[in-house]
């Protein structure tokens, strides 16, 4: 039996109740003002819905990639702090500024665009984003050091306005970590020294957040654990007290007995040993679901677990159920919440050799979102 609504053959459900129980819980543990990040349409769970969420459930401020999302979010009426940290080249920001988007700065360059995009009335707000041994963007050893004294003059001139300072950690182990944070003290310092005081601080994600109390400064950033999902391979989602947001599920498309011998998908890697059930599940690769996970990834049908047989197409995949009673509408579930009998998205991770992040954030925009509230 499916209860997914007449007519939609794939759908993914979003429990914003469940985002906003997350951010009440990591705040818990955490004890300082939650970012929350919802980048890349909220990790695949829709970002404006995300973001409401996340608010209600006490996070502070809001964090995306770009200015497009920021700007999108808006639009949708959120007034909350949203800072965007990546830009292109020659970037301008004058509707950024205009809109009250918080800048990520990373080099002299955008704090400069950032100065001329502000106003009399309205100047600049930036982060000025330190490089702490990642290896990705943000301002390095030497540079930092004439930012600073640029952010400090035209701080002085009205023009911009630096209210935070942040860097990410490389989680590649405790004291790489550690390393990383004695870097980004260092910078603070400087940036101090050269007449700036930004009031807030943020360095660590959610696996640091968690792990490593040292890195929570005043603010941290929460991503994968706004939508319930562990940073951790050794640790679910209940062991940490989130609950996962997303629940991806499909109606079965056709059911066909077959006899022994039977080819399953292209190239025939599955091949039934004896007579069968074989149960389509309208979704495949371009609905996000990972080819890689081909003969691996489990599905959750009438309550039994089964597995994918063969490989995943565009569209579609097989699932040999054996003897088990199943009808054309009955709902097929790939990933959710394992305390309610459904796949973590973890399990679909590991079939396919990437982490949970991936599962979720590359679900396509042909599954049906749908909210929900618990």
């Amino acid at each position: 039996m499916s209860t997914l609504p007449a007519g939609v053959m794939r759908e993914a459900t979003i429990d914003v109740g469940a985002i906003e129980d997350n951010v009440r819980q990591l705040r818990r543990m955490v004890g300082v003002d939650v970012l929350a990040v919802v980048k890349a349409d909220g990790y695949g769970h829709g970002a404006g819905r995300s973001a409401a969420a996340a608010l209600a459930g006490g996070a502070s401020r809001l964090g995306v990639a770009d200015v497009p999302e920021a700007l999108a979010l808006r639009r949708t009426g959120i007034d909350a702090p949203i800072l965007a940290w990546l830009h292109a080249p020659g970037a301008t920001f004058g509707e950024a500024v205009e809109r009250g988007i918080d800048l990520g700065i990373s080099s002299l360059d955008q704090l400069n665009a950032a100065a001329a995009a502000s106003t009399a009335d309205r100047p600049a707000v930036v982060h000025l984003k330190l490089e702490t041994g990642l290896g990705r963007n943000g301002l390095a050893a030497g540079e930092d050091r004439v930012v600073f004294a640029e952010a400090a003059r035209l701080e002085r001139l009205g023009r911009i306005r630096v209210d935070g300072i942040f860097s990410h950690l490389s989680n590649a182990s405790a004291d790489a970590d550690r390393t990383a944070l004695a870097r980004f003290h260092d910078g603070v310092a400087a940036a101090s020294a050269a007449g700036l005081a930004p009031r807030v601080h943020h360095l660590a994600a959610t696996h640091a957040a968690i792990d490593l109390p040292e890195a929570r400064l005043n603010c941290v950033r929460i991503g994968i654990g706004l939508y319930g999902l562990s940073p951790f391979a050794d640790r679910s989602s209940a062991d940490l007290g989130l609950r996962p947001a997303m629940t991806l599920r499909a109606s079965v498309a056709a059911v066909r007995r077959v006899g022994a011998g039977q080819g399953v998908s292209y190239g025939y890697d599955y091949v039934t040993e004896r007579e069968t059930t074989l149960a389509l599940i309208p979704v495949g690769y371009a609905d996000g679901v990972p080819r890689q996970a081909s003969g691996a990834g489990p599905v959750v049908i009438g309550g039994q677990r089964f597995r994918v047989a063969g490989r995943i197409a565009m569209d579609q995949f097989v699932v040999d159920v054996g003897d088990a009673v199943v009808s054309v509408g009955d709902e097929a579930i790939l990933f959710g919440d394992p305390t309610l009998g459904a796949p973590a998205a973890s399990a679909w991770a590991d079939a396919a050799g990437t982490i949970n992040y991936e599962i979720v954030t590359r679900i396509g925009a042909r599954v049906t979102r749908r909210q929900v509230a618990s």
